[in-house]
């Protein structure tokens, strides 16, 4: 199973309600919270990936427990006191507490519009959530990609290369793994040192790649695609048959899973 990360966003505005006479010498306020989400740009976008939230007020106020199910899920109250507003948000598609995601709100009047982020962790696949699945496409990607999938599933073929890459056909379908291992620009002084990372040596694990058979290769596609994250340098060209990884970008944790895969299949020492 594979997880995604996305950001939501729980903003509050409030103001003093000058015609309103103040209570115990506070005064009034009409304060509202409302939650969106957040693009690969940083642009808050609406929280469709939420099918429910429901915010807990404090018991002084009428209904105190408000579920809502669309969006920007606004909650609008008038009060004078401060308090911590527990918040449950359910994941779209995904029921009980597999879905569930909660936080503690603290409601204050120190600035007119503040916010806070929340980083959410959300379990995907190709096939377990498609509506969730599209939504989250509309804030960044996803780590697999069902085209991609579908080729490497099927009868077509993986080929590997050091740097240029080397194509390899079968069964009528073709498929380039591109295995750069070379740092970007600002890292020559590491490159230079043998391009060692999380102490795998990149330039063997490159050249390892180039000796698996086309069903291995199939396998570390899969591998790459089940571990997508948004830092690692990846390019799926299913029209073109290729798959372009930049080896110096992939996790340490993923590095060493496809070193003992090459190993084993291989020989490589």
């Amino acid at each position: 199973m594979s997880e995604v990360k996305r950001t939501i966003r729980i903003k509050t505005e409030q103001h003093i309600l000058k015609d309103v006479p103040p209570v115990e010498n506070f005064p009034m306020r009409k304060w509202t919270i409302s939650i969106t989400m957040l693009d690969a740009q940083g642009k808050e976008i609406p929280a469709k990936i939420l099918g429910k939230v429901t915010y807990h007020l404090h018991p002084t106020f009428p209904n105190p427990v408000r579920q809502l199910k669309s969006p920007p899920f606004t909650v609008e109250e008038q009060g004078w006191g401060e308090f911590d507003i527990p918040i449950t948000v359910n994941l779209l598609g995904i029921s009980g507490k597999p879905g569930e995601r909660k936080f503690t709100h603290d409601l204050n009047f120190l600035k007119e519009t503040y916010f806070t982020d929340h980083v959410l962790n959300i379990p995907v696949g190709p096939n377990k959530n498609p509506q969730l699945n599209k939504i989250l496409l509309e804030s960044g990607n996803l780590p697999f990609e069902e085209s991609g999938n579908a080729a490497a599933g099927g009868a077509g073929g993986a080929g590997a290369g050091a740097g240029a890459g080397a194509g390899a056909g079968a069964g009528g379908v073709k498929r380039k793994l591109d295995s750069n291992h070379a740092p970007s620009q600002p890292d020559k002084a590491k490159k230079s040192k043998g391009a060692i990372k999380g102490n795998i040596d990149l330039e063997k694990l490159s050249n390892g790649l180039t000796k698996l058979s086309e069903d291995d290769l199939i396998v570390v596609v899969q591998m790459v695609t089940d571990n997508r994250t948004s830092d690692m340098n990846i390019k799926n060209d299913p029209d073109a048959g290729e798959f372009t990884m930049d080896l110096y970008t992939l996790p340490d944790s993923l590095l060493k899973s496809l070193w003992d895969y090459v190993k084993k299949n291989t020989g490589e020492a």
